[in-house]
């Protein structure tokens, strides 16, 4: 793996940070949910919004953003993009 690449879950973005997802661990019906938004494999996403206390984000996802809470997506792990 590249020294230059950062892993991270989703919910370690931060406000202005994209990613790319790599793996996605979570099972059932919140995977199924996940992948009816887009959240799947090689997907870009980007951290629009945190709230003050950190437990949900808003995530630009195929050009619509969508509010999380980070409890749901803390096994959906990305390599962060440099822009």
């Amino acid at each position: 793996m590249d020294e230059n690449l950062t892993v991270c879950t989703l919910c370690q973005l931060e406000a202005g940070e994209s990613g790319r997802i790599t793996a996605i661990y979570t099972k059932g019906d919140m995977r199924r949910r996940f992948m009816d938004m887009g959240l799947i494999a090689d997907t870009k996403v980007t951290c629009i919004l945190k709230s003050s206390k950190g437990d949900i984000s808003a995530y630009l996802i195929r050009g619509a953003v969508i509010a999380i809470r980070c409890e749901d997506v803390r096994e959906i792990f990305v390599v962060k993009i440099k822009e």
